[in-house]
């Protein structure tokens, strides 16, 4: 069954995600482990919108996943901010503000994610593509030069 499978490793990539942001913030890792941390996050838009989110589109999520889209977009955005800020030291009041924003969009995010679309894989996605997510998140590299949908 796919929430077996699926669900709980998007769910825990959340959690690590969240709790990365929120240990670069108080500066218990490195900028090269938080870097890892928001390709982590890259890759889990990647799974959504290339794997998952055409299956969920077609079973009647046609709006929710339009929210998780333009919201990717700004996650996007703000990834690439914090990209850009974290390469340059002297930026730092900027990248405490920009990982303040990613933490509330995240939080705002998963709140929907998880309880209205999360669920719906279990039967929009088949047991071959559920497959296919989850041999790609324990071991799937992102295309090069892909970006989400809606990236700001």
């Amino acid at each position: 069954m796919v929430e077996r499978t699926i669900v709980p490793i998007l769910e825990a990539e959340h959690q690590l995600i969240d709790e990365d942001i929120e240990r670069f913030a108080s500066g218990s890792i490195s900028v090269e482990e938080f870097r890892r941390s928001m390709d982590l996050l890259r890759r889990h838009i990647y799974v959504e919108e290339a794997m998952m989110f055409p299956q969920l589109r077609e079973a009647g999520l046609m709006m929710p996943i339009m929210v998780m889209e333009r919201e990717h977009g700004e996650i996007w955005g703000l990834l690439d901010a914090l990209d850009a800020e974290i390469a340059d030291d002297s930026a730092s009041t900027d990248v405490s503000k920009n990982l303040e924003a990613l933490t509330t969009l995240l939080a705002s995010h998963n709140a929907k994610e998880e309880p209205i679309v999360y669920p719906v894989t279990t039967t929009a996605l088949s047991d071959f593509d559920a497959q296919v997510v989850k041999d790609f998140l324990a071991s799937g590299t992102m295309p090069y030069g892909w970006t989400c949908a809606k990236a700001t």
